[in-house]
């Protein structure tokens, strides 16, 4: 595929499921392609700490019921099985809503506040072969326990993984509120270097259109833009989000935990801040296109003027010596004085080349003069 043709891809930047109209509420309705389930948990307090993945939820269900006091943080990974779906509705008190909105993973990002529990979506955005990837993940908090589900196997929470290991900070002595708050804090923060990119990228581009600007400079413009307004959109709903958190009054969430979230608040803000930034500079970059552009075909414009201006003279005197009128009548033999006398001149080809020559000399001296030949 040509340059052109990969650019025009990568503007695809997400395609959305949707239940199908019609549907009933609370539907499963799972994707032919859905990765197969994987089952993790990860049970911990300031002492102990068990890491294992399980092969059904009665292990599941086996492991949190064995050790009660401890923080359990269960992740799902992979909706290909509709039967443990309805399970995990049945064991956990899950409404069939929710899980259709895990499951129809476009779901702004939000709070619901249930009697046992709170539903919690999240975007997880992260480049992927130079296009922003857009996905979603789901968590369910209750007291001691935190359940992820997300539609594929990518890692995200390897640092948070090697705290728990590690026992650095005190995620180890907290309770689920915590560790709902530190998964959300730790999605807000890839942003940043999200951002980094993009801004890298828009450097990058305004170099470009400075020495020279390309129709593919105008699809990167364009591809930026688009993944700026699903950035946009995702970071101005986590930040209602997070607002909802701190005003919940939910017994699941301290208000010890709410001091942190409104770190994490403070964290939407600065991205929101770089956003507006950023689509401000990618619409300058789209004017210095068209202003790049235009004065580049000014300047071939400029060319073809003077080169238009200094055959015009020259075009008349070679269309006037070529009528060749004789200066004798080749019937009569009567002269004709005023036929073209250089016609027969023995240096009048070379006078002529000369005068053209000399023409043409002071023709480029007077655009010279006047700053007509700069390259800008």
């Amino acid at each position: 595929m040509n340059r052109t043709g990969s650019f025009r891809k990568n503007l695809k930047v997400w395609k959305h499921k949707r239940t199908s109209p019609g549907a009933a509420p609370g539907a499963i309705n799972l994707e032919e392609d859905a990765f197969s389930p994987q089952l993790y948990v990860t049970s911990f307090n300031s002492e102990l700490l068990f890491e294992m993945p399980f092969d059904s939820l009665d292990q599941v269900q086996e492991r949190i019921h064995k050790y009660p006091d401890m923080v359990h943080w269960v992740e799902l990974k992979g909706f290909g099985d509709k039967s443990l779906l309805e399970r995990i509705c049945y064991e956990f008190n899950i409404h069939r809503l929710e899980i259709e909105d895990v499951i129809n993973t476009y779901q702004r990002p939000k709070l619901e506040e249930h009697d046992d529990h709170l539903f919690i979506v999240t975007r997880l955005l992260k480049m992927n072969d130079g296009s922003l990837r857009n996905d979603q993940l789901s968590l369910f908090v209750e007291k001691n326990l935190v359940l992820t589900l997300q539609e594929n196997y990518d890692e995200h929470f390897e640092a948070i993984r090697t705290r728990i290991r590690t026992g650095k900070g005190h995620l180890r002595s907290s309770s689920s509120d915590y560790l709902s708050y530190t998964l959300l804090d730790s999605i807000v923060d890839t942003y940043f270097p999200l951002l980094e990119v993009l801004g890298e990228r828009l450097d990058e581009l305004e170099d470009e259109l400075f020495t020279k600007p390309t129709r593919a400079s105008l699809q990167r413009i364009q591809q930026i833009k688009r993944e700026l307004i699903v950035l946009r959109r995702s970071v101005f709903a986590e930040r209602d989000k997070v607002n909802d958190i701190l005003r919940s009054t939910s017994s699941l969430i301290s208000e010890q935990t709410k001091l942190y979230f409104k770190d994490t608040y403070d964290h939407t803000i600065q991205v929101m801040d770089l956003v507006e930034s950023y689509k401000e500079i990618t619409a300058s970059l789209m004017d210095i296109y068209l202003s790049s552009v235009s004065n580049k075909l000014n300047a071939v414009m400029k060319v073809l003027a003077v080169i238009s201006t200094i055959f015009i003279p020259l075009t008349f005197i070679v269309g006037v010596y070529g009528m060749n009128f004789p200066r004798e009548n080749p019937v009569t033999g009567e002269l004709l004085p005023l036929n073209m006398p250089e016609l027969y001149s023995p240096y009048g080809y070379v006078g002529v080349m000369l005068f053209m020559l000399l023409l043409v000399m002071v023709q480029l001296y007077v655009f010279w003069r006047k700053g007509w030949m700069d390259k800008t």
